[in-house]
């Protein structure tokens, strides 16, 4: 970046451009296409309900039926299609990606920009709060939260958004920090523009490229921390489909139906995959120290 203005990478056109030349960037954006697809048609392309308990989805001995021509990821242990409640929990994972993320780089982001900007004793107190959060695992403040509050869809994505804004603060506020003593900075303060001009106008521009960098990033965790939310039995709760639900509500059957557990275990790594591929790849864009490297 050169004082006052923003990087040519980070221009819309031409870090998509430069995304699209890494091949394991384009294998991440295909993969949340075709999830991002999946879960925007299931109500067209589900075969059944996610709840639905068929009647033929048990063998006789009451047995998950395995992958077959009618039920092409088998069926789970009270006879519902796995590949519609896959469709459905895909959704679950993509609502709590995108909400908690989008909280968490919120609160993250203008705790950092503040803490940055106005340092001092404000700074302190918020960088002092935010390293006390990071001393928490945040798997197990998670569970507190999700076990205090009564777990739903929304709750869910609160929580995560409470525990995952401490990484994008911290990285916020060192480049706040240093973009406050920039030159460029100094010079619009001698000109006279307020605080607001200067943060919105001058600074935030500059964190974009970061931002949308942990935004795609953040998402993979989040994903990752709902189904493990879930699975503990203290995410998302039945009979809302969530992959992690899914796995804990199969897990007996581990041995005798592993599908159960193998195919939405599968989805769960693919997505995280997937955005971690993408946000790899931005973060390589939108660094101005990379260009002419490709």
């Amino acid at each position: 970046m050169t004082d006052g203005t923003v990087v040519d990478a980070g221009r819309p056109a031409g870090a998509f451009a430069r995304l699209m030349k890494r091949k394991m960037a384009v294998v991440g954006l295909v993969l949340i296409a075709v999830v991002v697809l999946g879960a925007v048609l299931a109500p067209l392309i589900a075969p059944y309900a996610p709840d639905e308990q068929l009647f033929d989805g048990l063998t006789l001995e009451g047995a998950p039926l395995p992958p077959d021509a009618t039920f092409i990821f088998g069926t789970d242990l009270l006879g519902r299609d796995l590949f519609t409640r896959i469709l459905y929990g895909a959704q679950t994972s993509l609502i709590i990606g995108v909400v908690a993320n989008g909280l968490a780089l919120l609160i993250g982001t203008v705790v950092g920009i503040v803490a940055g900007y106005f340092r001092g004793w404000v700074g302190s107190v918020l960088m002092r709060f935010t390293d006390l959060m990071m001393a928490f695992p945040a798997l197990l403040l998670a569970i507190c939260l999700a076990a205090i509050f009564q777990p739903s869809l929304w709750i869910v994505a609160m929580v995560i958004a409470l525990v995952n804004w401490v990484q994008t603060a911290r990285v916020i506020y060192t480049e706040t920090t240093s973009l406050a003593t920039r030159d460029f900075i100094a010079a619009e303060r001698t000109l006279g523009a307020g605080t607001g001009r200067i943060l919105f106008k001058h600074i935030l521009p500059h964190l974009v490229p970061t931002i949308i960098v942990w935004g795609t990033l953040g998402i993979s965790t989040t994903v990752l921390l709902e189904a493990t939310l879930s699975f503990l039995g203290v995410g998302v709760q039945p009979p809302t489909p969530s992959w992690g639900n899914i796995i804990f509500e199969n897990q007996t059957y581990f041995q005798a139906a592993p599908w159960l557990v193998f195919i939405p275990g599968a989805a769960i790594i693919l997505l995280a995959l997937a955005f971690n591929l993408v946000g790899d790849a931005l973060r390589d864009v939108l660094d101005p120290t990379q260009r002419g490297r490709d």
